[in-house]
């Protein structure tokens, strides 16, 4: 992927701070929006969620789901134009006790202070999006297929 698409995709993950997520729950889709944190090695992003939220249910080990993160829409862009990341992701619950889970949880309270106060709640769980496969579009006639290759080298121009 050349460079100026890589720098754009590395601009949205790091820009943004929700993603929309979709799970299905007993066979019938779901919703959510979720803050994320990126992994060191753009191959992921961790998120938290109640076990109180329906989509939570969603959010099974191993369980594929989708993820869509956008730039924001204002007034004067033209919404069909919205720079944005369609992935799928597969999901791994980070056990509470282990070393991941602390580097995980530092990297969302980095990026969101209030999150060191749900993260040691009982009924929140953190977990790991693995991207996989999906599109990045930049407007009419500019979208390129991306894979775990490409989030690679995101984070080899990145560092």
């Amino acid at each position: 992927m050349d460079p100026a698409t890589l720098r754009s995709l590395h601009t949205l993950l790091t820009s943004q701070r929700v993603l929309s997520l979709a799970v299905l729950v007993d066979g019938a889709p779901e919703t959510g929006l979720l803050p994320y944190a990126l992994r060191p090695d753009f191959g992921a992003v961790y998120v938290q969620a109640s076990g109180l939220a329906r989509h939570a249910r969603g959010l099974q080990p191993g369980a594929q789901v989708g993820v869509l993160i956008h730039a924001s829409d204002t007034p004067e862009a033209d919404p069909m134009q919205l720079t944005r990341l369609a992935v799928q992701a597969v999901v791994n619950v980070i056990p509470r006790d282990s070393d991941a889970f602390t580097a995980a949880g530092e990297r969302l309270v980095a990026r969101f202070p209030a999150a060191a106060m749900t993260l040691g709640l009982g009924d929140f769980s953190l977990y790991e999006l693995a991207f996989g496969r999906g599109r990045f579009v930049q407007g009419f006639a500019r979208a390129v297929n991306v894979g775990p290759e490409t989030f690679g080298e995101i984070a080899a121009l990145a560092s």
